[in-house]
């Protein structure tokens, strides 16, 4: 079993939800850290902790980001990180892995299933190490993590804010050492 470093400078994690029920509004929260036991032997008997800085959230509308990070939504000051922790990862065909872990977000863990790609292991050519890539999505529901804002039905409508959101995340981690 080898331990990776996720590297925060290749990694991030991103998000799509309604606005309106009309268009997707998308962000990304670049400060992700943590760690995977990687089992070259079999991949399945890996694991992957990772946790993301609320703060750092960028959908490119400054208003929008502090209206995101406030107490009506992410409540960034109370849950200052997102975090995803693994529980079992099954392997599908080629490089397809589906990753089953405890996800939590406002204060709220919930257990989800992301589907995965996996890449390399390869050998950097910049600076010989070990990297390994992972890209991982699934689609949870604002409400069961309490993130209510914009639920209340429109006139027209739809919802402010969709309930579904669009969760992406993708990492590359440098092998270090045995764990």
């Amino acid at each position: 079993m080898k331990r990776c470093s996720i590297d925060p400078d290749h990694s991030v994690a991103t998000f799509a939800v309604r606005h309106l029920m009309i268009a997707k509004v998308r962000g990304m929260f670049p400060a992700i850290k943590g760690m995977i036991r990687y089992d070259d032997q079999d991949i399945t008997r890996s694991s992957v902790e990772a946790e993301v800085d609320v703060a750092s959230l960028s959908t490119g509308v400054k208003k929008r980001d502090e209206h995101v990070l406030s107490d009506e939504m992410l409540d960034a000051g109370r849950y200052p990180t997102m975090t995803f922790r693994s529980s079992r990862i099954a392997r599908k065909q080629g490089n397809a892995l589906t990753i089953h872990g405890d996800l939590t977000i406002h204060g709220t863990t919930l257990p989800v299933a992301f589907d995965a790609e996996h890449f390399g292991p390869i050998t950097s050519p910049f600076g010989g190490e070990i990297t390994l890539g992972f890209s991982a999505s699934t689609r949870v529901n604002r409400e069961d993590f309490g993130v209510l804002w914009g639920s209340e039905p429109l006139e027209s409508g739809g919802f402010i804010a969709g309930k579904e959101i669009e969760i992406t995340i993708d990492v590359e981690a440098d092998l270090s050492e045995d764990a």
